[in-house]
């Protein structure tokens, strides 16, 4: 994704020490690797629409750390319910423990715990020769890629609307095995210097073999032939495989964050 400044991020810290500057500067990133259909502005949090699909997409986050949270739960149940939606929450440190403890006191529900972990630099690595990295995404990359998540056929459209609305130079990664059948996907998106990983997924059947390093270690070669310093991802605090893939590789946790889904009305 090369309009970068070849800036890589600080050296990642533990979670609990990791500054607002560097959180703000990966959520940007995070926001603009995987854009809103639709995104609402108030008083330092963004409200992100995207018809529901993904969660990421369709959730209120904060972008100033410590913004205040007064009329934003009131703000955000009103303009979700609009448009048919659950007002869902993602709490990164950039928002006060008095927006958490506000949606808990409200019945909003702890959920889908995950963890931004990054590099400090990028070390050279053998891309394998399995792995094919296109710079646009073709349609079979695209559906494919849809039906690896878990992504059902009616929201294929609105999935591949949203890559196709990446406006950082990407890369769309392949992973084949010895006999050519596709059997893993993952996306990289370039901004100012980092790449973000995204999506990093490997037929279940062939899991525990490699192939998730192959895929990682692909992308952060085009990373760096692109003049990327550093790396970024996202990973779901219940998977310690991937977070055991994702250490090994040079990336350590800097932070983690929450949802807060509203309760499940009678």
């Amino acid at each position: 994704m090369s309009m970068s400044f070849a800036v890589p991020l600080a050296t990642p810290a533990p979670s609990n020490r990791a500054s607002p500057e560097t959180i703000r500067a990966l959520e940007e990133r995070a926001f603009n690797a995987w854009p809103a259909r639709q995104s609402v502005l108030q008083a330092g949090w963004v409200f992100r629409l995207s018809g529901g699909f993904t969660k990421r997409a369709n959730s209120v986050n904060a972008i100033e750390a410590g913004a205040p949270f007064s009329g934003v739960r009131a703000a955000a149940e009103a303009l979700y319910a609009r448009h048919g939606l659950p007002p869902v929450f993602r709490i990164s440190p950039l928002a006060p423990a008095a927006a958490d403890q506000e949606l808990a006191d409200a019945g909003y529900t702890y959920f889908d715990p995950s963890l931004v972990m990054a590099t400090a630099g990028l070390d050279a690595a053998q891309a394998h020769a399995c792995v094919q990295i296109e710079t646009t995404p073709t349609a079979a990359w695209l559906d494919g890629f849809a039906a690896a998540n878990g992504v059902q056929a009616q929201n294929h459209a609105v999935h591949h609307a949203m890559v196709h609305a990446i406006a950082l130079p990407c890369a769309f990664a392949t992973l084949h095995d010895g006999a050519g059948r596709t059997i893993g996907f993952g996306l990289a998106v370039l901004e100012r210097g980092v790449i973000g990983l995204y999506d990093i997924v490997v037929d279940p059947a062939l899991r525990g073999r490699g192939h998730g390093s192959s895929l990682v270690r692909a992308l952060l070669q085009w990373g760096r032939d692109v003049g990327a310093g550093s790396a970024y991802l996202q990973v779901r605090a219940v998977n310690g495989v991937a977070q055991r893939l994702y250490a090994g590789l040079g990336f350590v946790e800097v932070y983690g964050y929450h949802y807060r889904i509203p309760p499940v009305k009678a």
